[in-house]
């Protein structure tokens, strides 16, 4: 098996990145492999305390100050938990990083792209991920998939379609600027169905044999 991989799923709200991270990393352990799963923003204890400031529903911020909070929290994720798994020669299975404070920030809220990437470089520096999957799904079904949920909507479930809209084409433009990076991944269809792709994905990608 290759050494230590970090992989990122990406996508729009309701696209299903949660059930199939938790598919892969089981594919991934019935091969003997190691694999840590997290999520942001959030995915270590400093950063779940910003996830709570930045999914409140009554929180006003505005785009810069989003970026910032999004960058804190990433900076202390990829130190104290990112970046010790892939020391360990762990596989890190990560729902959503930087390209989703480019897609909500950028081109969903119109932050200047060059500052989010300037604030990429503080806290990241050369860093970035082995493969990036992005989930594309139309938004209308995944605002139903929303609306069918438990609990109430964040918010950023919340905004309205125009800014989906945007949230969608984005990580789309995201992934033709890099092709090398970054597969697009139909999620309109059964979990089951949404998970070969992803894994025939990975094989092709990675050179890895997963077990269904």
């Amino acid at each position: 098996m290759p050494t230590a991989k970090f992989l990122t799923f990406e996508g729009g709200e309701g696209a299903g990145k949660s059930t199939q991270i938790v598919r892969l990393a089981s594919a991934l352990e019935r091969g003997g492999t190691i694999v840590t799963t997290t999520r942001e923003p959030g995915g270590s204890p400093g950063a779940e305390i910003i996830r709570g400031l930045l999914l409140d529903p009554a929180a006003e911020w505005d785009a810069p100050a989003e970026a910032l909070l999004h960058f804190a929290a990433r900076a202390d994720h990829y130190t104290t938990r990112i970046a010790p798994a892939l020391r360990r020669d762990e596989w890190v299975l990560c729902d959503r990083f930087a390209d989703s404070t480019r897609a909500y920030q950028g081109y969903g809220l119109g932050l200047d792209m060059k500052a989010i990437e300037m604030l990429y470089e503080i806290s990241l520096g050369a860093f970035k991920p082995d493969l990036t999957l992005i989930l594309d799904l139309p938004v209308e079904i995944g605002m139903q998939r929303i609306a069918a949920r438990d609990g109430a909507p964040d918010r950023y479930e919340k905004m309205d379609v125009a800014f989906h809209e945007r949230l969608r084409l984005g990580f789309l433009d995201i992934a033709r600027q890099e092709p090398e990076r970054c597969e697009i991944i139909d999620a309109n269809a059964d979990i089951k169905t949404v998970s070969a792709r992803i894994f025939g994905c990975v094989e092709r990608r990675l050179g890895v044999r997963l077990k269904p």
